[in-house]
């Protein structure tokens, strides 16, 4: 991506936003629901948009329309528009609720995340293995609602934005926003970067020593996204359930295939090819510490575009900008 095209999203992303924040928006009234319940939500629609309010269920991944339920603006039951929320024997998988307005989609969607029983990651039995996950009896137990949203870094080098997977993996991708939303990647430097092969930069040690973390850990979480560049997953130790706020950006598909499997990858920048690189660029000493490490200066949350609309993966497009080569 050129500096142009990466400053021209970084407008966009912003500008749609600040509209999104401002025109519409679709809000669960609750983060969780149990079971055989209400789900409770609101929708505002501003005066001057023009058409019929209703909302879209979409796939996640594709943004497949599943189903669409007339609504108004006020106060709303998103299991009584789609009743197939609670039927039995449907696989449960995150979904996207969408405010439209006419056949225009408004605001970012509502992620809907069933509450289920995690499978448990157990070590490798080689130092190259991939761990064993054990998934025990599978129990649904509602959902956890809440208003999609990017995640934005403001670096020392600058602006990358993250577009986050709860479709792949919730539990890592929520426990994320938390962090993020609650201040803890304020002023936490870039400890370990490591560009040869195209590999990752590493960030979210509050110490800077490459050892510490938000106080708590996380279990691995399976995930299908591959590693590629722009992609955001989490670092650990040898335990695979040591997850906790330290994070690698990568590099390359190349470098960080071998990752598959093995770490949990939860997003992708849609923004800030440039910053990515300069990092990456950064001198090292020993042990891949940069000499003068860039940094995270703040973290927020904002809004996403409406859900199948806005920017695709830097990982895809780079490899578009190559097949036009």
């Amino acid at each position: 991506m050129t500096n142009r095209t990466s400053t021209l999203w970084t407008a966009l992303l912003a500008l749609g936003s600040i509209c999104a924040a401002s025109s519409a928006q679709l809000t669960p009234d609750r983060l969780y629901v149990g079971v055989d319940r209400v789900i409770p939500a609101s929708a505002a629609v501003p005066g001057g948009l023009e058409g019929d309010v209703s909302v879209s269920l979409l796939e996640a991944g594709t943004g497949k329309e599943l189903a669409r339920a007339a609504a108004a603006e006020g106060a709303l039951d998103l299991a009584g528009l789609f009743p197939s929320l609670w039927k039995s024997g449907e696989p449960k998988k995150v979904v996207y609720a969408q405010l439209n307005v006419g056949d225009q989609p408004i605001g970012p969607a509502v992620v809907i995340q069933p509450l289920l029983t995690p499978a448990t990651a157990s070590p490798p039995t080689s130092r190259t293995g991939a761990p064993k996950f054990d998934q025990a009896p599978v129990v649904f137990s509602g959902f956890r609602t809440y208003v999609d949203k990017y995640v934005r870094w403001e670096t020392s080098d600058g602006e990358i934005i993250f577009r986050l997977r709860p479709d792949i993996a919730p539990n890592t991708a929520f426990n994320y926003r938390h962090l993020v939303e609650g201040g803890f990647y304020t002023d936490i430097i870039f400890h370990r970067v490591v560009a040869a092969n195209s590999f990752v930069i590493q960030v979210g040690d509050p110490t800077g020593q490459g050892s510490g973390g938000p106080g708590y850990v996380i279990d691995l979480e399976q995930s299908s996204l591959p590693h590629d560049f722009g992609v955001l997953s989490m670092a650990r130790t040898g335990d695979p359930n040591s997850n906790g706020s330290q994070v690698f950006v990568c590099l390359s598909r190349a470098g960080t295939s071998f990752l598959d499997g093995r770490y949990t990858g939860f997003g992708e920048a849609v923004a800030g090819a440039n910053a990515i690189n300069a990092i990456a660029a950064t001198p090292v000493g020993d042990g891949d510490r940069p000499t003068n490490p860039p940094k995270i200066l703040s973290a927020q949350l904002i809004d996403a575009d409406p859900y199948g609309t806005g920017p695709e993966a830097l990982s895809t497009q780079a490899h578009e900008e190559l097949q036009v080569r």
